[in-house]
């Protein structure tokens, strides 16, 4: 039975790795490597494990370990959350543990498994990996980010505490009953890497963009605007606003902007997008809580509900004017008159 699921597992990895290669141009180098040699170092294992080689029986090819994959899965998970898109060398720093782990391995070959030292020096460096495992854990839990890193860390990680635990209660007392057999372990390790290849297999069937961060596609790329006329129509604009209050037309497009401008659209979109870091949208809304916020303050508004002076400012609904605000300012218009009223 577990021949078969190694060999499923083999096959959907197979798959996995040629749908992830192909579309790799749309995503973040950084994460995308990242996953992939994870990938690809849980596929040896489950190909080459000592324990369950599909090729050889009773091999003892120590190079292909399962903690490889934690490593690379603490890397991605780092580099996913983080955004970076220029791998660090320093994090190289993070395979070392990989490094003396399979040192471990081959002396326990030359001197037997039978070393105490060894033994010690094998359960520190796997604690190190339980540690990746509940780092990843932790980070996703505590920025309440629901990734699908998630459903496989938790079981790996529990597997690997309950196999220390044995390799601890075997150091204090070798005639103790296990916790985990290391047959049980492999095993049940193989059934969650062949539901990951499996579940990663559906998400890029199903074209799921939550998978690995995509390179964001600059529409702006083959702009021919120059800086002497961007400058030109950012005071334009902010001139139009400030001094016309364009903004206290409750149905002000981007399409009279432009007419009042006389220069397209998609310039005014470019200038804000690109050179201004707002949106068209953001930027009027932002003159509107503005205006809102003067308003308020003035002693001969003070009898006008705050509904009444939202919509004399611009904005076209109680609704998108209380969300619009809370974004803005962080505060509901009520909540922000109330804090104003107390400060006073």
């Amino acid at each position: 039975m577990l021949i078969i699921i190694q060999i499923i597992a083999l096959l959907q990895g197979v798959f996995v790795l040629s749908a992830l290669l192909v579309k790799r141009k749309k995503y973040k180098q950084n994460t995308f490597w990242l996953l992939f040699g994870s990938l690809v170092s849980i596929l040896i294992y489950i190909t080459f494990d000592d324990e369950n080689n599909i090729f050889i029986e009773n091999s003892d090819w120590f190079l292909f370990d399962s903690s490889l994959f934690i490593t690379f899965l603490f890397l991605f998970f780092k580099y996913y959350k983080n955004g970076k898109e220029v791998f660090s060398k320093t994090d190289c720093l993070f395979f070392i543990p990989n490094l003396i782990y399979f040192i471990i391995e081959a002396i326990e070959i030359k001197i037997g498994e039978d070393s105490l030292i060894v033994e010690v020096f094998e359960t520190i460096t796997e604690l190190i990996f339980v540690l990746y495992l509940f780092l990843i854990i932790y980070s996703i839990i505590t920025t309440k980010i629901k990734h699908w890193a998630l459903y496989f860390a938790i079981p790996i990680m529990l597997l690997f505490v309950f196999s220390i635990l044995n390799e601890i209660i075997g150091l204090i007392d070798p005639t103790k009953e296990l916790f985990i057999n290391n047959q049980y372990f492999n095993t049940s390790l193989l059934l969650i890497v062949a539901f990951l290849f499996y579940f990663i297999a559906f998400k890029l069937i199903t074209k799921d963009n939550q998978l690995l961060p995509q390179v964001k596609i600059n529409k702006y790329k083959n702009s021919k605007l120059d800086l002497k006329f961007i400058e030109k129509h950012k005071t334009e604009i902010v001139h139009l606003m400030e001094t016309e209050k364009l903004y206290l037309n409750n149905k002000l497009s981007i399409h009279e902007v432009s007419k009042k401008m006389n220069i397209p659209s998609q310039y005014i979109s470019e200038i804000l997008n690109i050179h201004m870091n707002t949106s068209f949208q953001d930027f009027v809304n932002q003159y509107r809580v503005d205006e809102f916020i003067t308003r308020l303050k003035k002693d001969q508004d003070n009898h006008f509900t705050l509904l009444a002076i939202a919509m004399d400012v611009g904005f076209s609904s109680k609704s998108s004017f209380n969300s619009i605000f809370k974004k803005n300012k962080g505060l509901t218009p009520s909540e922000y008159k109330k804090t104003q009223l107390h400060n006073t």
